[in-house]
């Protein structure tokens, strides 16, 4: 991914984030607080347009008294670092072995197919960017998407596509799982418990 992007502009923090992230550091004794770097660089990413730049990495690594190289290093080391410009709405699709097994590549089609773009991409009137993700942590409402700090789970080639019609028409749906068969995280087919198996089966407790 393309890390030799600047900021047109100088990039600082908001009084209100500089005093969140001075909160921060301030959790760590001074020689530690480096270990602040990936709080500020998410909250910076946030007030960058959802991008963590060159400018943006220089800022957090003057603010910690680190070397810009480290605060790099962090920075295309985690996949929730963007680090180019993205779209006002960015969906991250999972696709690692859970997801898979569960159809992510009838997610990522469904993606695909809406958008018009592929992964690592952005859509003419920037208002899309469509991510390939490591595991997100859910795999048991597998396939999952991520968008703006909240997972839709469940998913299938429909209901991703009603997902991505619902953001563009601004009606975005509740986050969690996008179906009806199962509640939360209740297995496939409905709760069930070992005597309940052993009953269908015709077999001993």
């Amino acid at each position: 991914m393309n890390i030799s992007v600047r900021n047109a502009e100088k990039f600082e923090f908001t009084a209100e984030n500089m005093t969140w992230a001075e909160g921060q550091m301030a959790k760590y004794p001074p020689s530690r607080k480096q270990s602040a770097v990936m709080p500020l660089l998410t909250r910076a990413q946030e007030q960058n347009n959802g991008w963590v730049s060159i400018t943006v990495m220089e800022y957090v690594a003057d603010l910690l008294g680190m070397p810009y190289i480290r605060v790099q290093e962090v920075a295309s080391f985690y996949t929730m670092y963007n680090l180019k410009p993205v779209g006002k709405h960015v969906i991250e699709v999972c696709t690692t072995t859970p997801c898979w097994l569960r159809g992510s590549d009838d997610v990522v089609a469904a993606c695909k197919d809406e958008l018009g773009i592929g992964f690592g991409e952005t859509t003419a009137d920037g208002e899309f960017t469509l991510l390939e993700v490591e595991c997100a942590g859910a795999c048991v409402n597998a396939p999952v998407i991520a968008y703006k700090k909240e997972y839709y789970e469940d998913l299938d080639n429909d209901s991703t596509r009603k997902f991505i019609k619902a953001i563009k028409s601004g009606d975005v749906p509740l986050p969690g799982p996008q179906t009806t068969d199962r509640h939360k995280s209740a297995p496939q087919g409905g709760p069930t418990t070992l005597k309940e198996f052993c009953a269908v089966q015709g077999g001993q407790e």
